[in-house]
């Protein structure tokens, strides 16, 4: 056999296998009736378990059989587009416990700080709350086992404190003030993940709502927000979008659902085998006609890019920030006989004029996909949307005659560039650094006991700040780093540093609800968006 092709054995192997456990899982779930696509007859899964075990049993040296068929599907999958993809057994959990609203553990946020699990703070009601685990609790051992200064890692953290419910785990914490380590042990149970960080009034009108994904449980949360703010006097939202990478489509049909009235199209959906789908909006819309302003950036995906398309192609609400992420693929997950699963894309989705936000992509070399962002900044587009140039033959117009366009994520109606002063340098490299971060970090763990005082926001706000005392301590603090600047510069940035350091420090003790309310006072993209909602109740 020549090395040309040997070269492409793999590549077959891959291709022949992987078609195997597809159609194998499809016939074990009655589909291939329903589809007509084949029957076990006609397909030689007997050749692809002949390779395997030929593989295994007389190949030179000794090969794990899993092993070979996970690097044939992932060889496979490479082929095809950037969201296909295998979740083996071992974090399927991992991965979609996200998306189903809940996980079974011990009810923790942690961060590895200095080569321990150091808790930021326990989910209220959760195992280690009523146990008195308590935030700033540093856990030295998991079962007797010494996990502190070996190297521990956050995925070897989820998977020693996260496990079955009513199960238990004995923990040993440092805290500070006592000089024996504190033992506790937890019965892990049910703990929820919530995709909605954050729901409060900006002023006596406008209201705030901030997804981080949209889940199972994301319809229920969003739709108790809303309805909660609108007892609050509000008559104008903002919903922050960014950063949001996507999740279930129906949760964004469902959000979407709530801005539109009755029987406008919301999204449609089509693919090879997949007929062309339609998603409209029903009566049940708790927010049809009132102002809305959504926020979104290049981290902004899939189903909140369908939940920004529906509104902005029905000329619904303001779209305020940055050029979206850019996809448009619609993956459905199989779950395999062993435990693992195959999401794969079957289909792209459609704004309601008709345009595919998917961006462009190489098969065989998904790097640059991913990495588009990062262009963006190398090309200008993060400092100004004059860099952004669109092919006429991605124009779609709105019923009410605004231009919009597919082909590469969804442009803001407002864009609202990165701010890069040169003014403000000593700011940005404190929070690109993650210094400021850190700082606050730090100062919360060293005086807790002090802002044990601050129960909620209200008290937190009107009572703390950063002294300049504190000011000048991070001033230290980054020149240990190395970070020098001159005076003009410190003074420059002073504002904004100890605005963005409160703002940690409330998300530290009071987690989101103590950071948003603060953090928006600089940020300039909801600054906009409150912007543009006083000008339309001014007319």
């Amino acid at each position: 056999m020549n090395k040309q092709s040997s070269r492409f054995l793999p590549i077959l192997f891959a291709i022949v296998l992987v078609l195997g456990m597809i159609m194998g899982a499809l016939l074990n779930k009655n589909q291939s009736a329903k589809h007509g696509l084949f029957t076990g007859s006609k397909f030689g899964s007997s050749k692809i378990d002949q390779i395997l075990d030929y593989v295994v049993t007389d190949y030179v040296d000794t090969v794990n059989r899993k092993e070979l068929e996970k690097d044939a599907i992932e060889g496979m999958l490479e082929d095809l587009d950037p969201h296909s993809s295998y979740i083996t057994a071992k974090d399927f959990h991992e991965i979609n416990d996200p998306l189903m609203g809940s996980f079974e553990g011990i009810g923790i946020s942690f961060r590895i700080e200095k080569d321990t699990i150091m808790v930021i703070n326990t989910i209220p009601g959760g195992p280690s709350e009523k146990v008195g685990l308590m935030a700033g609790d540093r856990i030295v051992k998991v079962n007797d086992s010494v996990i502190a200064g070996n190297g521990v890692t956050n995925n070897k953290a989820v998977k020693l404190l996260k496990g079955p419910k009513g199960t238990k785990v004995k923990v040993s914490v440092f805290r500070r003030g006592i000089p024996n380590l504190l033992e506790f042990t937890i019965t892990r149970d049910v703990i929820p993940m919530y995709s909605l960080d954050v729901a409060y009034m900006v002023n006596d009108s406008i209201g705030y709502i901030a997804l981080n994904k949209f889940s199972a449980t994301t319809p229920k949360e969003f739709s108790k927000a809303l309805h909660t703010l609108k007892e609050k006097g509000m008559t104008a939202l903002i919903l922050d979008l960014r950063g949001n990478p996507g999740g279930f489509l129906n949760a964004a049909i469902d959000v979407a659902d709530e801005f539109l009235p009755d029987q406008k199209l919301i999204v449609y959906t089509e693919g090879k085998a997949r007929p062309r789908r339609y998603a409209f909006a029903t009566k049940k819309g708790d927010w049809e006609k009132n102002t809305l302003v959504i926020l979104i950036d290049e981290g902004s995906a899939s189903a909140s890019e369908i939940v920004t398309g529906a509104v902005q192609d029905n000329d619904r609400a303001t779209v305020v920030g940055r050029r979206s992420f850019g996809k448009g693929l619609v993956q459905e997950q199989m779950l395999l006989a062993d435990s693992s699963a195959l999401r794969l894309t079957v289909a792209r989705y459609y704004t309601p004029t008709g345009r595919c936000i998917q961006k462009p992509y190489k098969k065989n070399d998904f790097k640059d996909y991913y990495e588009e962002a990062y262009h963006r900044y190398l090309d200008g587009e993060m400092k100004s949307a004059d860099s952004i140039h669109f092919p006429d033959s991605l124009k779609y117009t709105t019923p009410g005659g605004k231009v919009v366009y597919g082909g590469g994520g969804i442009m803001p109606d407002i864009y609202v560039p990165i701010v890069t002063d040169s003014i403000h340098t000593f700011y940005n490299i404190l929070v690109n650094k993650g210094l400021l971060y850190q700082f606050a970090f730090n100062y919360t763990d060293e005086h807790r006991k002090e802002l044990k005082k601050y129960k909620d926001y209200s008290i937190f706000d009107s009572g703390f700040n950063m002294s300049d005392a504190d000011y000048q301590k991070l001033i230290e603090f980054a020149k240990e780093k190395g970070i020098k600047q001159n005076s003009k510069q410190l003074t420059a940035s002073k504002s904004k540093i100890k605005t963005l350091f409160k703002a940690y420090v409330g998300r530290n003790i009071l987690e989101e609800k103590g950071f948003y309310p603060i953090y928006h006072q600089i940020d300039p993209v909801f600054k906009k968006a409150v912007e543009v909602i006083n000008h339309k109740e001014e007319r």
